[in-house]
């Protein structure tokens, strides 16, 4: 149930509202836009009598939600999500952010090397996995909270935000002082203890969809986080499994409008794990901003194809900041910037 207040609904009405709902038995989740709160209720919401509260003070309308998922629906924030950081940075306004990183941090020379260089391209995020999941045991697994200092001291220094992968409920904590933004990556989507987890943490979360994953189950993942009350949660396209044997994963450009009319959630683009070749990166880069995608997120690595993980679908830094010139132009096109 969503209960939309009036725009000159008072605190005083608004507390009464609340309080009426939790009478009920059922969660109450806030949302205040620039002109309207909304409540929306969390529980056993179908006995409800809808009239009972359209006829409370400050109340503007009173609607059921048909779809499974509460707080991720468009709904819940008409407005759309904004997830706004530290330094002024924003995923889901009229710029469209650039993620860029190696799949892994190898060392202190590779990260340092390349947070310079996408910087100087214009990227706002380094992306770089601390924690690998690998499907085999025997890769590289990755560097841990050493490699993650190393990539938040490379982002500082370059004036970067971080964004890193985590794994299990126990990195969370050692995590949080190195990164600016989790990822959730598509084997974790559907891993509900870490989702439930991450609520609490009160840090955005960039949250992949699942190799399998339909985008219905894409939402309803991202409302465990937002059920633990944080609403800072960014949904990414990296491509599906299918019967395609071409490309590594096939890369559903349309979730984007999709996710776009179902939510108010910001979505970005992974081309890089949404392809698996590094000469399809950027052209599916360049269709995901124009569909309308928030963000790209993409592998960039000074030695590419000696990368530890992920070599085949990296780019070198020539080939970034040529994508991301041509990604200002498209961005622009549909009335965006970068």
């Amino acid at each position: 149930m969503i209960v939309a207040m009036q725009e000159k609904a008072t605190e005083e009405q608004i507390d009464y509202v609340i309080e009426a709902m939790v009478e009920e038995g059922v969660e109450v989740h806030r949302t205040t836009g620039e002109t309207q709160t909304i409540l929306a209720a969390v529980g056993p919401t179908a006995a409800l009598d809808l009239t009972k509260f359209e006829n409370l003070p400050g109340v503007l309308k009173v609607h059921r939600i048909s779809s499974p998922y509460k707080l991720a629906g468009k709904g819940f924030r008409p407005e759309g999500t904004v997830v706004e950081f530290a330094n002024g940075v924003k995923i889901g306004g009229e710029k469209v952010a650039v993620m860029a990183g190696p799949c892994s941090i190898e060392n202190e020379e590779q990260i340092f090397e390349i947070a310079k260089s996408v910087k100087a391209a214009g990227a706002g995020f380094l992306r770089g996995g601390a924690f690998k999941p690998r499907s085999s045991p025997y890769a590289f697994q990755g560097l841990g909270i050493p490699g993650l200092k190393l990539m938040f001291e490379a982002a500082r220094a370059n004036g970067l935000l971080v964004i890193s992968e985590v794994m299990e409920i126990s990195q969370i904590e050692p995590m949080l002082p190195y990164v600016d933004c989790f990822q959730v990556g598509a084997r974790n989507m559907q891993n509900f203890n870490l989702l439930r987890e991450l609520g609490p943490a009160k840090k955005p979360v960039l949250l992949k969809r699942g190799m399998a994953a339909t985008i219905e189950e894409l939402l309803l993942s991202s409302e465990y986080i937002m059920s633990g009350g944080n609403y800072d949660v960014i949904l990414c396209e990296r491509g599906i499994r299918t019967y395609e044997t071409a490309t590594r994963n096939t890369m559903d450009i349309s979730a984007i409008p999709v996710v776009k009319k179902l939510s108010h959630l910001p979505i970005v683009g992974d081309p890089s794990h949404g392809t698996g070749h590094r000469d399809m990166v950027a052209p599916m880069a360049r269709a995901a901003v124009a569909a309308g995608a928030d963000g790209i997120i993409v592998e960039v690595h000074p030695n590419a194809d000696k990368a530890a993980s992920d070599a085949a679908q990296t780019l070198y830094p020539e080939q970034f900041e040529k994508l991301v010139a041509e990604l200002r132009v498209i961005a622009k096109a549909v009335g965006r910037s970068i």
